[in-house]
């Protein structure tokens, strides 16, 4: 037993309906399609096999209805023979071959409408696979849309996070640049102060040897 359990139920079905509430559309419908042509095939085997029957019943028919000619002859000859024994006997046997044939017409008939009914559910099948095959290869390029679609998405998204890192890496390297400014600034001050010192303390020196000078001319 399948998704659909009778013919009636794939013909009618509604396939708009059936995927709304399906969770995975695209398995849903490749179910339906699956379903439907299993079920097509089946239909045609049972159409093939009733073909086949309406062959045979064709042929007894024919076969009964040589048979009733046959009987009226066979009647006819043995009445102009005087025998009407032998004709009435005959008689019998032709209506026997045409109860049998009026039987086998009913059944004859019976053969032929489930012919035209296999016939239109056929048909009807067919309608609902193309339809069904149309919503799977619309389905199918729905998801490869979308995988698509996802992709770049993702494929923006890392861009996006490459050129963060680039403008980081970028202000990390001009902050460095800045630091080292500052540090060859204050290397720069430290070293002018230092020779500004040595500088005062040999101005020191100058001067104290000046007063010692001084001293002792004035002693």
């Amino acid at each position: 037993m399948g998704m659909f359990s009778r013919m009636s139920d794939i013909v009618q079905a509604n396939l708009n309906a059936i995927l709304d509430k399906a969770e995975d559309p695209q398995k849903v419908i490749r179910l339906i399609v699956q379903e439907m042509e299993e079920t097509l095939v089946e239909i045609r085997s049972v159409a093939a096999r009733s073909l086949a029957d309406k062959k045979h019943l064709a042929r007894k028919q024919d076969k009964l209805e040589g048979q009733i000619k046959d009987w009226q002859a066979k009647a006819t000859v043995a009445l102009k023979k005087d025998r009407e024994d032998l004709a009435r006997a005959a008689l019998v046997e032709k209506n026997k071959a045409q109860e049998s044939l009026k039987s086998l017409e009913k059944e004859m008939e019976l053969v032929e409408e489930a012919i035209v009914k296999l016939q239109d559910d056929t048909s009807r099948l067919q309608e609902k696979l193309k339809e069904a095959r149309s919503r799977q290869k619309a389905l199918d390029i729905r998801q490869q849309s979308v995988s698509v679609r996802l992709k770049a998405k993702t494929t923006q998204n890392v861009e996006k996070i490459d050129d963060a890192i680039a403008r980081f890496e970028h202000y990390e390297s001009r902050i460095d640049d800045l630091e080292s400014q500052v540090e060859a600034y204050d290397l720069v001050s430290t070293s002018n102060s230092l020779s500004a010192q040595i500088e005062q303390l040999e101005q020191d020196e100058n001067i104290e040897k000046e007063l010692a000078v001084l001293r002792k001319k004035v002693a």
